[in-house]
């Protein structure tokens, strides 16, 4: 079984092909690019370095949100098109699911955070030391209060995602139970963590993910764009004074 991966929900951009239980081919990038510039030439190389015949694939698995909505879009978009084109399923992965998998076995409580600004992240709290158990599903939340929910479990917790470093100071100072930080090679968004819980899923082992039709397919935002905020608050009784913290 093959399935392609794509995973834009970050500045990460990442495509990867598993074969399978083997990690065949992948190429991640953390660097200030637009998907749109980068998606579709790394697709191109990694099929070329693997000498890949793209109507081999079973299905297409993509990161589908929480996260940026530019990089959403782009994602869906790119994903939509192959499958179209190829008349291929897409697997719609939780992003934040696919984050927490780069911890496959770890033990204590899994914990990715991606910055949601407005001192908001996108989290969840998972258990992979024995499978793939989503303590609490992903979700928009205050950083403040996950803190006070990690406190409340006891437990060894483990961080990762790019919103370790922008709340690095509230982890510290409100965090009161064992915690770490992922080392660099496991501590950001890989396709190759989306295209893994695809085969899962198609194999029926993993239920968090979606598979639909190309034309179906539609990323989970979680919460209302900034600029859909910013216009709600604008047309609301209190005007500008209805704006939210953090909003411009």
């Amino acid at each position: 079984m093959k399935v392609l991966g794509i995973e834009s929900a970050s500045l990460t951009a990442s495509v990867a092909l598993v074969t399978d239980d083997i990690l065949t081919g992948e190429y991640t990038v953390n660097f200030k690019k637009t998907h749109s510039q980068t998606l579709l030439p790394m697709l191109d190389e990694l099929g070329k370095m693997l000498e890949l015949d793209l109507s081999s694939v079973d299905a297409i698995a993509v990161a589908g949100g929480p996260g940026s909505f530019t990089g959403l879009r782009i994602g869906a978009a790119t994903a939509k098109g192959l499958g179209l084109a190829l008349k291929k399923p897409l697997i719609h992965v939780p992003t934040v699911d696919a984050l927490a998998f780069n911890l496959w076995g770890a033990a204590g409580l899994v914990c990715p955070i991606m910055d949601a600004r407005r001192s908001q992240v996108y989290t969840g709290i998972y258990r992979l030391d024995d499978g793939f158990t989503a303590v609490m599903e992903q979700t928009p939340m205050d950083m403040g209060d996950l803190a006070d929910v990690l406190n409340a479990k006891a437990e060894r917790v483990i961080f990762l995602g790019d919103g370790c470093p922008v709340y690095q100071e509230v982890i510290r100072s409100r965090i009161q139970v064992p915690w770490t930080f992922a080392p660099a090679p496991m501590n950001r968004q890989r396709a190759s963590c989306v295209a893994a819980l695809g085969i899962l899923a198609l194999k029926g082992e993993y239920t968090g993910a979606k598979v639909v039709s190309a034309g179906d397919f539609a990323p989970d935002y979680l919460r209302k764009s900034q600029a859909e905020r910013q216009r709600e608050a604008l047309l609301s009784p209190d005007g500008a004074a209805g704006k939210l913290p953090g909003d411009y």
